[in-house]
């Protein structure tokens, strides 16, 4: 940003890590003490990460973004990172996942998608290149979609692929990836044109934190009260998590360096290839038929596993990707 600033939001900005851990820790708070509040927090999903998502793509301005579309070599590594070698890597966890269908489609669910939101915060904070992943976000969301119910069948079968409708995750791609990305530019061009409107970017834009922070929350929140007798079966995919979080550091390294990328766009492919859709697939899995509800709860321990493996990305990823090993791209 252009300006430094010396409130509250600028303190949350430099201690962004500590408040989306805290945030964590009130929503399962909350969602302990007050379990009957979950429904409720659940329909303020939807809005509270459309705002989150909306201030994402503020950050980068369209131009810029139709410009990084063009970098094929980090977009090959993308999709080749997210969409063949993630596949791969879940197959061979999948056979020893826990046998509850529930368990086994949340897990496929989040670890089949790729992240756009607080991907391009951590990335960014680790020196990987922000602005690339966020240029990839439309081409990750759009081929998630198309590929994850072929992924489903191979996984899962037709029986069970058939109970997750597209539906669902059609609107939230429309609410929460179209919409705001529309709003964001609408923004932008109005930012260009009249001084209001770059006020009202810059307020918008100083609220990333505080909006990550709503939704974790929000979430955790949410989806606390649901464990119940599926806590066994939740806390067995933790292991899984973590150990995808390790695979996924060294494989995301491999793929970069098979398309010679500089160092930035390196650690953005690893961070990439690493942190999972949860957010923004937790409605699909909410839609879900009530046998199949502990989905949800698989999804959003993911999140609580990722958020924590994002901290110690953050000290190792540019060790392991050191910016000597780099060959810069053309």
């Amino acid at each position: 940003m252009s300006q430094e600033r010396s409130g509250p939001v600028e303190r949350m900005e430099r201690h962004q890590i500590a408040v989306y851990l805290g945030a964590m820790a009130a929503g399962a708070l909350t969602g302990w003490a007050a379990p009957a509040a979950g429904p409720g927090l659940e329909h303020a999903i939807n809005p509270v990460l459309g705002a989150l998502l909306f201030v994402t793509f503020l950050q980068v301005p369209a131009a810029e973004l139709v410009r990084s579309l063009r970098d094929g070599r980090f977009l090959s590594a993308a999709l080749v990172v997210n969409f063949v070698v993630v596949p791969l890597v879940v197959a061979a966890m999948f056979v020893l996942l826990p046998a509850d269908q529930a368990v086994r489609i949340g897990v496929l669910l989040v670890l089949l998608c790729p992240c756009v939101d607080y991907v391009i915060v951590f990335s960014g904070l680790a020196g990987g290149s922000a602005r690339r992943l966020l240029a990839a976000t439309p081409l990750l969301l759009v081929a998630q979609m198309l590929l994850l119910p072929g992924f489903l069948y191979l996984f899962m079968g037709p029986d069970l692929a058939d109970i997750v409708e597209t539906g669902p995750f059609v609107e939230a791609f429309a609410v929460l990836i179209v919409v705001p990305l529309a709003l964001a530019w609408a923004l932008q061009a109005w930012a260009a044109r009249r001084p209001a409107g770059q006020r009202v970017s810059d307020a918008a834009t100083a609220t990333m934190v505080p909006l990550m922070a709503a939704t974790l929350l929000v979430v955790v929140a949410s989806q606390v009260p649901k464990l119940g007798a599926g806590l066994t079966d939740v806390a067995a995919v933790v292991p899984f998590y973590v150990a995808f979080l390790v695979v996924m550091a060294f494989a995301g390294k491999a793929v970069a360096r098979v398309f010679r990328l500089d160092a930035p766009a390196s650690r953005a492919v690893v961070f990439s290839g690493a942190t999972r859709n949860s957010l923004v697939v937790l409605p699909l899995a909410l839609a879900l038929p009530d046998a199949l509800s502990v989905a949800a709860v698989v999804v959003v321990t993911q999140t609580l596993v990722e958020v924590l493996g994002m901290v110690a990305y953050v000290r190792l990823v540019p060790r392991l990707v050191p910016d000597r090993e780099a060959t810069v791209t053309v």
